[in-house]
């Protein structure tokens, strides 16, 4: 691999544990690294799966103080992050190339959605004082397995603004929950949905075998950056700067593949001109 790519990659990976560590969305700075370095749309998702991983954990370790009043929650959540996760993962494995090609920008589109809903949101205010605010479980927690497995599906399947949808769940139910803790839950349950989908892209050889360590490791010192910066960047001005990331890899993608100059759109006007008599019936 040549430099280029290379520093695309680990730059890429780097930025997105800053900006996993401070706000949310790193995703959608990696992902489309890696497709700048060469890696088509499946295995970039599954190389930044696996990649990122570590540094989730890491986080994930770092709030083991928050998590402490939390067990139970987690209880609850566990198995359908588990198997929503696998079935995610799963479900990417067997996707055809063209189809996840074509779902690429829609997905990113949705994240970029999600991020922009949660900074547009009044934030709610902290629970403050000694009171043990607790989770306000719902009577129904078949309606809390179901959604959380289904967020956790999308998770294996891309995962970009997955932790977004579980904070905006968490905080239905959370009641003043302070939102260090719903973090903390988030991050150890998206943890566990990214570890699980990159022990699947692993054992089924989907990764990139060299792009992977070089992202893993920029990722973790990323993600180490990023504890400091978030002590000195509003969470929510990096979030408006991922955002409008989002929208413009959106619009760039969405053209890379639907725009006319796509090689599809290309065979296509083709044949076209072919059958009306307006060119050979051979193309290229």
């Amino acid at each position: 691999m040549d430099l280029t790519r290379a520093a695309l990659l680990a730059g890429g990976a780097a930025v997105a544990g800053v900006i996993n560590a401070v706000a949310g969305g790193g995703t959608l700075v990696s992902f489309p690294a890696a497709i700048a370095a060469g890696l088509a749309p499946l295995p970039a998702n599954a190389t930044n799966a696996v990649a990122l991983t570590p540094a989730s954990l890491a986080s994930a370790w770092a709030y083991r103080r928050e998590l402490a009043r939390d067990y139970r929650v987690l209880g609850v959540l566990f198995l359908p992050s588990l198997l929503g996760g696998v079935a995610g993962s799963a479900l990417l494995l067997v996707t055809p190339q063209r189809v996840f090609d074509a779902a690429v920008p829609g997905l990113v589109l949705v994240a970029t959605l999600l991020l922009l809903w949660q900074n547009l949101r009044p934030a709610k205010p902290s629970a403050k004082g000694g009171a043990a605010e607790e989770f306000a479980l719902p009577s129904r927690p078949w309606l809390v397995f179901l959604l959380q497995f289904l967020v956790s599906v999308y998770g294996g399947y891309f995962g970009a603004g997955i932790g977004i949808m579980m904070l905006a769940l968490l905080s239905s139910f959370g009641g003043n929950v302070d939102i260090h803790r719903l973090n903390a839950i988030k991050t150890v349950l998206a943890s566990l949905i990214n570890g699980v989908a990159a022990l699947a892209f692993l054992f089924a050889g989907a990764v990139d075998p060299v792009a992977t360590p070089i992202m893993m490791a920029a990722a973790v010192v990323g993600s180490l950056v990023g504890a400091v910066v978030a002590r000195r960047i509003a969470p929510s001005k990096v979030r408006w700067f991922v955002v409008a990331l989002g929208l413009v890899l959106t619009a760039k993608l969405g053209w890379d593949r639907f725009g006319p100059e796509h090689p599809a759109q290309t065979v296509e006007r083709g044949v076209t001109a072919a059958r009306a008599g307006l060119a050979p019936t051979s193309i290229g």
